[in-house]
Formats: structure tokens, C-alpha cells, sequence
């Protein structure tokens, strides 16, 4: 048996600096199975760096204070559809659709993240949505997490890569 205060666990944000609180719950009590980390949203800051998805994971986000405004789309070329979730809501994300959560209000967003299975994400399993400078659009991109702390973006469409943080 293992126990924590959410307040206990040290904050460890994305390396983008997307958010200023982000306690992964998971990785202090040593979970194997699934992930959890907890959020405080800012306006403005997100869960995650951008419209993303998670090949190998689903993930579900429950909102316990505030409104967190999510953007969902079945393929990185797809329209893009926003979903407002209440404080009180849970949403799901099934392995391979796209999704970014943001706090797009004036109040913080208090919520929590869970994904499965795994406790950690598997980084070759990620595609992010970004724009690529050779196709000059929106694109799917596979994310790696560089030694550095940043991240290394390379294009699924043409192959170009770079580097960010």
C-alpha cells in the first residue's frame, strides 16, 4: 500500500512550459499500470504542448474545478472540434485521436489526468500536430524526447525533423 497528498507530490512540468503545476501522482507511488497527474491551469495554460495523440494509450481527464476546453480530431488533417468540460466532468480519449485540453477561461482549472495502460508515456507513440516548415501545413509528427529535456519533431508526411527546448 502506498499514500501520498497530492500536495506531497513535486511539481514536474512539460518542457515546453505549457503549465506551472503538473504533479505526476503516478511516478511518486511507483504506479505500473496506469498513468495520473494532477493540474493546475492557469488561463491560458494547457495539459499538454499542442493537439496530440497517443497510439499505444487512452486518457481521460477529470475537471474538478473550473472549465477546461478540449480540441479533438480523428486525424492531424481532420477538422478540429472543441468540447467544453465542466468542473464536475470527465472526457476520454481513445488510443489514436487526437486531443489538446487548455484552460481557455478567466479561473483556474483544477483536473486530473489518467492514461492506460502504462504509467509512462511511450514516447515513439506519440504524434504531435505541428507545422512543418518543408510541407508549409499542419502535419502529424512523431515525438521523441531528446537527453536535453526537449523534443525532437520529424514529419510522417516528408521526413524533415526538429528540435525544440
Amino acid at each position: 500500500m502506498e499514500k501520498t497528498a497530492i500536495d506531497d507530490v513535486e511539481i514536474e512540468t512539460n518542457p515546453m512550459d505549457v503549465h506551472s503545476v503538473r504533479r505526476p501522482v503516478s511516478q511518486a507511488l511507483g504506479f505500473t499500470d496506469f498513468a495520473m497527474n494532477y493540474f493546475e491551469l492557469e488561463p491560458g495554460e494547457s495539459f499538454s504542448g499542442g493537439l496530440h495523440t497517443h497510439h499505444d494509450q487512452e486518457e481521460v481527464f477529470y475537471v474538478q474545478e473550473g472549465t477546461a476546453t478540449f480540441e479533438t480530431s480523428e486525424s492531424p488533417s481532420s477538422d478540429v472540434e472543441e468540447v467544453t468540460v465542466e468542473a464536475g466532468e470527465v472526457i476520454r480519449f481513445p488510443p489514436g485521436e487526437f486531443q489538446h485540453g487548455y484552460n481557455d477561461s478567466d479561473e483556474r482549472v483544477v483536473g486530473f489526468a489518467f492514461g492506460a495502460p502504462g504509467s509512462r508515456h511511450e514516447w515513439d507513440q506519440i504524434e504531435s500536430v505541428v507545422y512543418c516548415r518543408t510541407c508549409e501545413a499542419e502535419r502529424g509528427h512523431d515525438t521523441e524526447l531528446t537527453d536535453e529535456g526537449g523534443f525532437r519533431m520529424t514529419c510522417t508526411e516528408c521526413g524533415t525533423a526538429f528540435t525544440t527546448g
